[in-house]
């Protein structure tokens, strides 16, 4: 496992930068993070997408499909692009401090 820092925060990344113990997420990882994918400023919107794959992995363990996240959240797909321009899987789950999908998202 590798190190990310940046500015006062410190997390255990898997090769590909996702969290390695999701249970040690909060807000300044998630902007920390945010600043790997190509998001700017964390919105209203980013928090809604992300908070919302934080709960749907709490209560089922994986990421949803895209078309659920789309749906529950009201953002299109080109929306969820443009919150998250690396993807809902690679960019969104990552900020949200999921582990790396399985093709889910």
């Amino acid at each position: 496992m590798a190190t990310f820092e940046h500015g006062s925060v410190k997390i255990e990344v898997d090769e590909d930068g996702f969290m390695a113990e999701p249970e040690n997420w909060n807000q300044d990882v998630a902007l920390a993070l945010a600043s790997t994918e190509g998001v700017g400023a964390m919105t209203e919107s980013h928090w809604k997408v992300a908070n919302y794959l934080r709960d749907y992995y709490k209560q089922f363990g994986i990421a949803p499909m895209i078309r659920k996240l789309c749906k529950e959240t009201g953002f299109s797909l080109k929306e969820i692009y443009d919150l998250y321009p690396s993807g809902p899987a690679k960019g969104a789950c990552k900020v949200a401090g999921l582990p790396k999908p399985t093709g889910c998202v």
